[in-house]
């Protein structure tokens, strides 16, 4: 039997925290650095779960984080930015151009 995830893709990212903003999208992510690979894991507890390879020194993991991001969501890393959290594993990050649903379509996509 299949998981209801694995039937509607958008719909397993219903969880995820995301707030539509007029210049794009704000959305909740926990971070899990000196991970073996950078990769989107999927949504926990509201937040998208990422994991990065770079280790949380000088900035070396929200460099990683804002590039996995960028190239999931397909946008430019110039409109990625980290607006809260930039020194913990709970963040909120901005993301211009994109409405909340685009967003949640291309990160369903992205998961690996």
């Amino acid at each position: 039997m299949s998981k209801p995830e694995e039937s509607d893709p958008i719909g397993a990212w219903s969880r995820l925290a995301i707030t539509e903003r007029a210049e794009g999208v704000r959305i909740s992510v926990q971070v899990r650095p000196k991970s073996s690979r950078s990769a989107i894991v999927g949504v926990r507890e509201g937040a998208l779960d990422v994991s990065v390879a770079a280790p949380p020194v000088d900035g070396a993991a929200n460099t990683e984080l804002i590039k996995v991001l960028a190239r999931a969501l397909d946008v430019r890393q110039s409109d990625v930015e980290i607006a809260l959290g930039a020194s913990g594993r709970s963040k909120v990050v901005a993301v211009r151009g994109l409405n909340e649903t685009e967003a949640r379509k291309r990160l369903s996509g992205a998961k690996r």
